[in-house]
């Protein structure tokens, strides 16, 4: 199976929808549809812990794409930077909290039916002791509403099946980091 051609269906001022043209196993040729961001297509998914108090930093903010709020974890694009920079910063943004790297995952993609993301989760530690982390103020920009929630593991599985039974989204990340495809 190989790409033939690719054709801009729509382009807006974040995305573009994309027609491909594929040959199948058979060597006929195929449409699919996909969507690729306008300015990155590389993102950062950040999974941070507070310590000493070991608690996991998430987010509840507002996705007009499904209009719900939404619990996942801080996250954002890597445009005009490295990677490490990028998660420093849209983790300083959304939380208000500053962070170090741990370790970065490899990369992955998303929803690779649909969208052409590539994604890498970085795992970050936030020493609470620290004076600039005690009264962290989020830098969020105009269009963005974002809460922090901090949570001990042993809370998370509630409060996001909480979350979910009062009508607030679940994004994927938070689930299958905590719980997987097992069953407690």
């Amino acid at each position: 199976m190989e790409r033939v051609s690719k054709k801009v269906l729509y382009e807006g001022k974040w995305v573009r929808m994309e027609e491909i043209t594929y040959l199948g196993k058979e060597n006929e040729l195929l449409k699919w549809e996909s969507i690729e961001r306008t300015n990155t297509t590389s993102t950062v998914i950040i999974i941070s812990k507070l310590v000493p108090s070991n608690r996991y930093i998430f987010i509840k903010q507002y996705r007009p794409a499904v209009d719900k709020y939404v619990i996942g974890f801080p996250a954002g694009l890597v445009e005009n930077e490295s990677l490490f920079e990028s998660a420093v910063r849209e983790l300083k943004e959304e939380t208000g909290y500053n962070g170090r790297i741990k370790s970065v995952g490899p990369e992955l993609y998303a929803n690779p039916a649909l969208v052409t993301d590539r994604v890498r989760v970085i795992k970050m530690e936030i020493d609470e002791n620290l004076e600039e982390n005690k009264n962290p103020k989020q830098q969020l920009e105009e269009a963005e509403d974002i809460q922090v929630i901090a949570l001990h593991k042993d809370e998370v599985r509630e409060f996001l099946l909480r979350e979910q039974a009062k009508g607030t989204a679940v994004a994927i990340a938070p689930w299958y980091v905590f719980y997987g495809l097992h069953e407690d």
